[in-house]
């Protein structure tokens, strides 16, 4: 006998799913220079020069401002990286990390 073939694929499941995401926050405070965020933007979460500025006076007119959405091991280092420069500076600016 033959074996019958059928155009009708079953689909198999892996457990494999899209990695989640999270949110990076810049926190307004009243020590940080606007310029050092600037900075940080730039340099750490590697934004243009507009974006930056527009992220830096969204945090300041508001308690905090959405930098970017990231794996989160790609948050976690960017987020270590820009408060080691900030505290370096001499600055207490705090960098938050969320889920999405």
């Amino acid at each position: 006998m033959a074996k019958e073939q059928s155009s009708v694929k079953e689909r198999q499941r892996t457990g494999l799913r899209e990695p989640r995401r999270y949110k990076v926050y810049i926190h307004n405070d009243d020590f940080t220079t606007m310029d050092f965020v600037v900075k940080i933007l730039k340099v750490v979460f590697f934004k243009s020069e507009a974006e930056a500025q527009t992220i830096m006076l969204n945090v300041h007119h508001s308690d905090k401002g959405l930098v970017g959405v990231y794996s989160y091991d790609v948050a976690v280092s960017k987020m270590r990286l820009a408060t080691q420069m900030a505290r370096d500076e001499g600055f207490p600016l705090r960098i938050t990390v969320v889920p999405e």
